[in-house]
């Protein structure tokens, strides 16, 4: 072992308060010599694993391959999370250099003949090996792991297999650099008051504070940051700025230039779709989804077309509503994209004398991070104690303790505000995850999200969108936390990716409650709550542009699986393929898809959302019907109702089928008509019947 290796604190033991990483001594030099290290000793374990002379047994063979990496998996998580969420130019280095490495790594793992050879047989022995419930489903999903990456496959299918798998990392990696980079170049600067017309004064003062952090002191800017371009577009009076600021957000990744994804769009599209042939699958669609609820791209599309139609009607209505007020008002022109925000915001004051700029105030960050610990704690009894002593990554980043019965049972950290070194969007990761093979292991989970920050000595202040982001990432960390499983392959939110957003999705709910709002929606100057009239308007609008958020969201999970039904035997123009679906689909021109191809990161970041962008509305079956669990109990936090949501769902982790955990917490399986009583639209789509 060399010196630098020796000294490297990502290979230490981490001794400080929670064992948590050594932020503070951590660099991005540091990274590539642990890496490099951490594969070897990975490498020397699993190939042991795969020579061992014995007789295959769980232990010998699934435990040990549970074990094998420890220092790869410790390397690897600490470094993605701070490549995610405070970059930098080295750090983007390492991750474009390491990103094809991990991918060797990987299959000559997943391609290893003597390994699959030994899972085959212990899954071939199934009960006489005597294994409890949770080894059995540890290795079926082992043998479902190993055959669906190419085990047992001909050599040469293996060949290409990996190396197919080592240009989509690269080829994901450069995508996510590339959205950052046009995300960080990007400026609107405001200077006159008739730039201002129309924004509040709490995107006023986060747009001073963003212009002053640049160097530009007296100036106001608006970034690419959701949670600046969004309220800009939706109380904006100025037009012709609303459609710069709207054009920059939809042509991220499509500039020209070396931050153009299409073509990179494109080839992972073909070389996805050679994968899922090689493995024997019809499309890559037909193979991703084969491991999910769904089963089959037909039963996604099912789901995905029920509800694009009525929402399609609804979403008609609402343009036509927002082209008659904009005509009310001497606007002589059609509503275009970047229109439709803002008067959407004029036609809700109007329905339900309701505007953002008047719930604000209530909405304090810090006062929601209490109401999600505060649900959390009815629910699940924890507890939330937060910590000074343990570094962290950046000087934002703020750590708790979550306890039980006074025992700790994880740490969580939460990163809140929106910076240039921070990937766009909103996620819950982790640090290290639960498990008890060798001992207590207690996860550290992280929420990254990317509030503007308030202006100096001022509250961050979020719009009921973004409080129900805070709280359905917190329903992912949730899922993290809870988890109470042995085995680090099914531990936490490691579960198919359509119910994955179930247990977030289902979160969301307790905001919306007036037992919370009462409590935490208090205004940031005097502490007064919330007036029960104006919370009432709040509940009252719950469904209001439902048909806009519906079609926006339903359009780009219909072109993802458009595109990944895809033979992949033509070159693909993405951008002429997204235009033809969006026609065929009779997508209004007044809405955008909520993530354009160039910039789509959940699928192109990465395999994790790819052909499955629908999981959301899969998802919100689930949420939206267990719910109503609650709600039929009157009392959203039944203890009885609690406990199985607790035990078959956030403390589950894939220790079952998803479909047997919801059955175990709801008595039955999901009812979908809920998804479109919770939507608004199940009027609009009787009436289409």
């Amino acid at each position: 072992m060399d010196a630098t290796t020796e000294n490297n604190p990502l290979l230490a033991a981490w001794t400080g308060p929670f064992a948590a990483p050594p932020f503070d001594r951590l660099k991005p030099d540091h990274f590539m010599p642990a890496f490099t290290e951490a594969f070897v000793r990975a490498r020397a374990e699993i190939d042991a694993i795969a020579a061992n002379p014995e007789e295959p047994t769980f232990e010998n063979t699934i435990a040990a391959l549970e074990r094998a990496g420890e220092d790869l998996t410790r390397v690897s998580l600490t470094f993605f999370n701070l490549a995610g969420a405070d970059t930098n130019d080295a750090l983007e280095e390492v991750e474009r250099d390491i990103a094809p490495l991990l991918s060797r790594h990987r299959s000559a793992t997943y391609l290893n003949e003597d390994l699959f050879r030994r899972i085959e047989s212990l899954r071939e022995q199934g009960e006489k090996l005597g294994l409890d419930a949770e080894q059995a489903r540890v290795l079926e999903r082992y043998h479902i792991a190993f055959s669906r990456n190419g085990g047992g496959l001909p050599q040469e299918a293996k060949a290409r297999l990996a190396a197919i798998a080592e240009r989509l990392a690269t080829l994901g990696t450069q995508f996510s650099q590339n959205v950052l980079a046009d995300e960080k170049a990007y400026r609107l600067v405001l200077e006159t008051p008739e730039d201002l017309a129309g924004l509040p004064p709490s995107l006023i003062a986060a747009a001073a504070g963003t212009a002053a952090e640049l160097g530009l002191p007296g100036k106001y800017v608006i970034t690419l940051a959701r949670s600046s371009i969004e309220p800009f577009l939706q109380f904006s009076a100025r037009r012709d700025l609303r459609e710069q600021a709207f054009r920059a957000w939809a042509m991220r990744g499509e500039n020209g230039g070396a931050s153009d994804n299409r073509a990179i769009a494109a080839e992972m599209v073909k070389l996805r779709a050679e994968r899922a042939k090689l493995l024997g699958y019809e499309t890559f669609a037909h193979f991703k989804l084969a491991d999910t609820m769904a089963k089959t791209p037909k039963a996604a599309r099912d789901l995905l077309q029920s509800v694009w139609e009525p929402a399609r009607a609804r979403a008609l209505k609402e343009q036509a509503a927002l082209r008659a007020l904009a005509a009310s008002e001497g606007g002589n022109f059609e509503i275009a994209a970047w229109d439709w925000r803002y008067y959407a915001e004029k036609q809700r004051k109007a329905e339900y004398d309701l505007d953002e700029g008047e719930t604000k105030p209530y909405l304090q960050l810090g006062k929601l991070v209490e109401a999600a610990f505060h649900a959390a704690e009815k629910l699940f009894g924890l507890t939330f104690t937060e910590r000074f002593d343990i570094p962290l990554y950046h000087k934002d980043a703020r750590a708790w303790t979550v306890s039980r019965d006074g025992a700790e049972i994880a740490l969580f950290i939460g990163d809140y505000f929106a910076r240039p070194s921070k990937h766009s969007g909103a996620w819950m990761s982790l640090y290290r995850e639960q498990q008890k093979l060798d001992g207590t292991v207690l996860p550290i989970v992280v929420n990254v999200l990317n509030f503007a920050r308030g202006g100096e000595g001022e509250a961050c202040l979020l719009s009921f969108d973004d409080a129900r982001t805070l709280f359905h990432e917190f329903g992912h960390a949730l899922h993290g936390m809870l988890s109470d499983v042995t085995y680090p392959l099914i531990s936490g939110t490691s579960v198919a990716r359509d119910f994955v957003e179930f247990p977030s999705q289902l979160y969301e709910h307790w905001l919306e409650q007036p037992e919370i709002l009462r409590r935490f929606a208090v205004h940031y100057e005097t502490g007064e709550p919330m007036p029960e009239a104006l919370l009432q308007k709040i509940l009252a609008a719950r469904q209001f542009n439902q048909g806009f958020a519906t079609v926006e969201y339903t359009a780009s999970a219909l072109v993802d699986l458009d595109l990944h039904l895809k033979a992949g035997e033509e070159e693909i123009d993405i951008i002429s393929f997204e235009a033809e679906t969006l026609a065929k689909l009779g997508m209004p021109e007044a809405i955008g898809m909520r993530h354009r191809t160039p910039h789509f990161q959940h699928i192109f970041t990465g395999d994790g959302y790819s052909a499955g962008y629908y999981s959301y509305l899969w998802s919100e079956i689930l949420d939206a019907d267990g719910f109503d669990a609650f709600e039929e109990k009157g009392d959203i936090f039944d203890p009885e109702l609690a406990k199985r949501l607790h035990d078959h769902v956030y403390s589950a982790g894939y220790s079952r089928d998803p479909e047997t955990a919801y059955a175990g917490f709801r008595g039955r399986a999901p009812e979908p008509a809920a998804l479109l009583r919770k939507r608004g639209l199940l009027d609009t789509a009787n009436a289409q019947a």
